[in-house]
């Protein structure tokens, strides 16, 4: 895939995002958390909550990249947005003790961004994170944000793609560990996204496709 120059010196090998960890995806979602957003909660004159933008997909699928270029793409036909890289919303070690999946600090992080970007007046999120599609992930969005309106995007590539992909990033046992993931979550993502999901391929495609596709399919400008 491109690269997009509006990310100046980041990263931009399609796939680079922290892949989740295989107990966190599985874990996640099945326990009661205490809402974190309902203080911050921003609605539209209509009272619907947000419209949130899923993209999610397996390590090495080109999640980041894909969201970066959508974002380019709405900011250039002035569509207000904003753009969360799910991975990063819990980058910290040692996990809190009573937190050790850091799903309730994904769940707060997550609120207290949407807050300052829904006193702005956002009313659209792009979010991208592997495990996002899933409905077992959609407690997240509900307690963060309040009642959005969830567009699910499944991006899909190939084995082979998704190896040779991350092939340009990994080095020995890490790119092993890598390429098992991503096969794990393929097999799940493909066989547990609910109705409506929209997948998009991404194999041998140009970033720039795949986000117009993206926007397209999800009708996120209208």
């Amino acid at each position: 895939m491109d690269r997009h120059p509006a990310r100046g010196t980041r990263r931009e090998t399609p796939g680079a995002e922290h892949e989740p960890r295989g107990a966190d995806i599985e874990t996640r979602g099945t326990h009661h958390h205490e809402p974190y957003g309902a203080e911050h909660e921003e609605r539209a004159p209509d009272g619907r909550g947000p419209d949130v933008l899923l993209i999610g997909g397996r390590s090495g699928v080109g999640k980041s990249s894909v969201g970066w270029e959508v974002a380019a793409r709405l900011r250039a036909a002035d569509v207000g947005h904003a753009l969360i890289e799910g991975d990063l919303l819990d980058v910290v070690h040692p996990a809190p003790p009573d937190d050790p999946h850091r799903s309730r600090l994904t769940c707060r992080n997550l609120a207290a961004l949407w807050a300052n970007y829904a006193a702005l007046g956002c009313r659209r999120l792009v979010y991208t994170n592997t495990a996002a599609v899933l409905p077992s992930e959609e407690w997240l969005f509900t307690e963060a944000l309040g009642r959005p309106r969830l567009i699910r995007v499944l991006l899909t590539a190939t084995d082979a793609t998704v190896e040779q992909r991350l092939m340009g990033r990994e080095l020995g046992s890490e790119l092993d560990q890598q390429l098992r993931r991503s096969a794990y979550m393929a097999r799940r993502l493909d066989t547990s996204v609910p109705p409506g999901t929209h997948r998009v391929p991404t194999d041998g495609r140009p970033v720039g496709a795949i986000a117009a596709e993206v926007i397209a399919r999800a009708a996120f400008t209208r």
